[in-house]
C-alpha cells in the first residue's frame, strides 16, 4: 500500500474529506518526527511504539576488499508492534 491509498483507506474510515485526511496525517507524521528527534518513545495504543535509539561507533569489515572501515555512530528509530497486532498476525501466519 502506498501513501496514497493509506490516505484513501483512512479517508474512507474517518468519514472526512480528502484535505482533511491528510493534513491529519501530516500532523501525525510531523509530531512523531519532533517527538523521536527529542529522543522521546511514541506510544500509540493498540498499534506500537516508536524509539529512537543510539547505535555506537563501530568497526566492521568488508569481505570484498579485505579492509576494516569505522562506521560512525548514529540515531535509529526502531518499532515494536503491540501484543493485539502480533497476535492478529500469528493468526494470519499458515501452519506447517
Amino acid at each position: 500500500m502506498d501513501y496514497k491509498e493509506f490516505l484513501v483507506q483512512l479517508q474512507k474510515r474517518a468519514g472526512k474529506d480528502k484535505k482533511t485526511t491528510e493534513k491529519l496525517s501530516l500532523m501525525i507524521s510531523k509530531t512523531l518526527r519532533e517527538e523521536c528527534a527529542d529522543m522521546n518513545t511514541v506510544m500509540v495504543k493498540g498499534f506500537g511504539n516508536f524509539e529512537p535509539k543510539k547505535k555506537l561507533e563501530r568497526e566492521i569489515f568488508n569481505p570484498a576488499t579485505g579492509s576494516k572501515m569505522l562506521v560512525p555512530p548514529k540515531i535509529v528509530l526502531t518499532f515494536k508492534p503491540s501484543t493485539s497486532i502480533k497476535n492478529q498476525l500469528k493468526e494470519l501466519t499458515p501452519n506447517e
